[in-house]
């Protein structure tokens, strides 16, 4: 989680933090809402093995991202998920997607470490940097144009270098992947 605030003239100060969404959090509201996701109705997903290699596997969805294994660790990220699965999320949990920019100017402070260059395997949210572990959907300023943000752990500065603002990545609002996930901006 990584925390700005925010004052405006004549108001009480907002604090706004960056907070990914985990896979309990998803299980949550998945429980309260009966909310099937894209990649479930589909019956099938993408799994990156590495920056190069991907299969379309059947059965993979946010709870068995590998379409093999049940997630055991309730805190590592969410994924297999789309901006549709992320923006039913947000309205149920009052939260919002951040834009690319919004996203940027949050995890320039996380001093965490990173998991990129497949240094580590997909970590737990609170125990490593928001950017890196997996790609983050942001709100696109362009409809169906919903670019990632963040890098994933098969990154590295020689292959797709997502750790660089720079970096332009577009997906649908369709698209899941082992390796996609969101954070949500919470105001308090």
């Amino acid at each position: 989680m990584v925390a700005l605030l925010v004052s405006f003239m004549g108001c009480r100060p907002t604090q706004k933090t960056l907070e990914p969404v985990s896979y309990g959090d998803f299980e949550k509201f998945v429980q309260a809402t009966a909310y099937v996701t894209d990649a479930e109705r589909y019956g099938w997903s993408i799994v990156q093995q590495n920056v190069f290699d991907f299969e379309k596997m059947d059965g993979a969805n946010w709870r068995i991202p590998d379409g093999k294994n049940k997630v055991v660790n309730k805190k590592l990220p969410v994924t297999q998920v789309s901006y549709n699965d992320a923006k039913a999320y947000c309205n149920w949990a009052g939260n919002k997607l951040p834009t690319y920019e919004e996203y940027w100017n949050f995890v320039e402070n996380d001093t965490r470490p990173m998991v990129y260059n497949n240094n580590a395997p997909i970590s737990p949210i609170d125990q490593v940097n928001i950017l890196g572990n997996v790609w983050d959907i942001t709100e696109p300023l362009e409809a169906n144009q919903v670019r990632l943000s963040g890098g994933s752990l098969f990154c590295s500065k020689t292959t797709c270098h997502g750790m660089d603002k720079s970096r332009k990545l577009i997906v649908d609002s369709e698209t899941s992947n082992v390796h996609i996930g969101f954070c949500v901006i919470k105001e308090f």
